[in-house]
């Protein structure tokens, strides 16, 4: 009962916060005559707004295809793909990432639901961690944004890919379960029954959409809050300054990657604009450090998996990327 209160306490808050942001952005060009507010809170609001605005899309089709995970995908069918040995399994997750157009904001959900389903936790940690980095759409994205160089696209794929097995790896040696914060067990008498109508499966996908979205949507709420705050207040041109040596300007560029929480449908762009600021190597680990992880995403994976095991996660990326980019700098 508690627990179930507070959940509506959350989802209550989530929709207030997304209210209040719509108030501001309509109201905006006026808030500054009428209320006197700081030109630094609109931009925070427009941060805000566009962070939102931008992964929202993103989740919903998470949370549909999580839904559809729940209701087409049986137990059976994931024990039938997915290979005994844990390297293989691992490889063929990252395989299945590569080619599976997911962002970040939204691939959470779908991790959640084939673990709960039976995928070995070290399998979908490399599912979430190629998905949203070496998918089709994100390459050819990094393609066009540095003037049509195969070579950094395929640098972002190589290496992207490299990692995620590495990382996988690692974690099916640490960890064993699901690392869920609440084991889920599925009653629905309308799963995966062949006498079930098409009609009566859709409406329980879409059941269990919904109920994925308010799960995730608050965090995603506050994650893009705080990814805003920090933007507004936090003065970049320190952190561009500071970047002297290739130490310190890979922790910038992996850094703000975290911070800026950006799609990694269009990070490339923007990692193509600090390209002449910052070594080649340096802004490799912005456009594959930030898919993989960053603050709004950290947030989403704590409202599914225990915090532990999330810090986890986070600290085997953030060094597994940063000590790859120092080992092969001299060849890129």
């Amino acid at each position: 009962m508690i627990r179930t209160l507070r959940s509506y306490i959350f989802d209550f808050t989530g929709i207030a916060i997304i209210g209040l942001a719509l108030l501001l952005f309509i109201t905006a060009p006026n808030l500054k005559d009428l209320l006197n507010v700081s030109p630094t809170i609109l931009n925070m609001n427009t941060i805000f707004l566009s962070i939102l605005i931008e992964a929202l899309p993103f989740v919903l089709i998470g949370v549909l295809i999580a839904g559809s995970i729940q209701i087409f995908v049986t137990e059976e069918h994931i024990q039938r793909l997915i290979p005994k040995n844990r390297f293989l399994a691992v490889i063929m997750s990252c395989v299945i990432g590569a080619l599976f157009p997911a962002c970040e904001c939204g691939i959470v959900p779908i991790i959640r639901r084939l673990v709960q389903k039976g995928v070995p936790i070290y399998a979908a940690i490399g599912f979430m961690l190629t998905g949203p980095l070496i998918n089709p759409i994100v390459i050819a994205s990094t393609y066009m944004a540095f003037g049509n160089d195969i070579k950094i696209a395929g640098l972002r794929m190589g290496l992207g890919f490299l990692i995620a097995v590495i990382v996988g790896v690692i974690i099916s040696f640490l960890f064993k379960g699901t690392q869920l914060r609440h084991s889920i067990t599925i009653t629905s008498n309308l799963n995966h029954a062949d006498n079930t109508s098409l009609i009566k499966k859709v409406e329980s996908m879409l059941k269990h959409s919904i109920d994925e979205f308010f799960d995730m949507g608050k965090y995603l709420v506050l994650g893009a809050f705080l990814a805003a705050f920090v933007q507004a207040y936090v003065p970049a041109r320190a952190l561009l300054e500071a970047g002297d040596g290739m130490v310190v300007s890979l922790s910038i560029m992996m850094g703000l990657a975290y911070i800026l929480s950006l799609c990694s449908e269009a990070d490339a762009f923007i990692g193509a604009s600090f390209n002449s600021i910052f070594p080649t190597p340096a802004v490799l680990g912005f456009l594959i450090f930030g898919p993989m992880i960053d603050f709004k995403n950290t947030l989403i994976m704590l409202s599914a998996f225990k915090a532990r095991f999330v810090m986890w996660v986070l600290l085997l990326v953030t060094s597994v990327v940063f000590i790859t980019i120092m080992l092969v700098q001299n060849f890129i």
